[in-house]
C-alpha cells in the first residue's frame, strides 16, 4: 500500500507542477494584456485600429507582441519558438482589434449600445483564447 501511495503522490506532484505552469503562464499573459490594453494604450492607438496598416495600431499590437516575449522568457529560452509565439500574438491581436473596430464603426455602435459591449466582449474573448493557444504551444513544442 505504501508503494501505491508514494507513486500516487509522485504523479500528483508532477501533475500539480504542470498545472501550475499552465495556469501561471496564462495568468502572466492576462496581466500582460491588462498592462498593454490599459495603461500602455493611448486614445490615438484606439482611434487608429480601424485603419489597416496605420502605424499606431501596429505599435499597439507590437507592444502586445513584445509583452508576450517578456512573459514567455520566464518559461522559454530566447529563440525562434519564443519569437514565433510573440509574432503570432502580434498578428492575431492586430487583426482581432482591426475587425472589432470596423464592425463597431460600420454598425455605428457606441458605448450606450449593448452590441458595442458584445463586440468588446468577443474581442477580449479572442485575446484570452489566443493566450490559451500560446500557452499550449509554448509548453508542448
Amino acid at each position: 500500500m505504501a508503494t501505491v501511495n508514494t507513486r500516487f503522490k509522485s504523479e500528483c506532484m508532477t501533475d500539480s507542477s504542470q498545472i501550475f505552469s499552465v495556469l501561471s503562464l496564462v495568468a502572466g499573459l492576462q496581466i500582460k494584456h491588462f498592462i498593454c490594453d490599459g495603461p500602455l494604450q493611448t486614445k490615438a492607438m484606439v482611434d487608429s485600429k480601424s485603419k489597416y496598416g496605420d502605424g499606431l495600431g501596429i505599435v499597439h499590437s507590437a507592444i502586445h507582441g513584445i509583452g508576450t516575449a517578456v512573459v514567455l522568457l520566464l518559461w522559454l529560452p530566447a529563440g525562434i519558438l519564443l519569437l514565433g509565439l510573440a509574432v503570432l500574438d502580434f498578428v492575431v491581436h492586430y487583426h482581432t482589434d482591426y475587425a472589432k473596430e470596423n464592425i463597431v464603426k460600420r454598425a455605428g455602435w457606441t458605448t450606450s449600445d449593448a452590441k458595442f459591449w458584445w463586440a468588446l466582449s468577443a474581442d477580449q474573448t479572442v485575446h484570452q483564447l489566443t493566450y490559451i493557444v500560446l500557452t499550449y504551444l509554448a509548453l508542448t513544442i
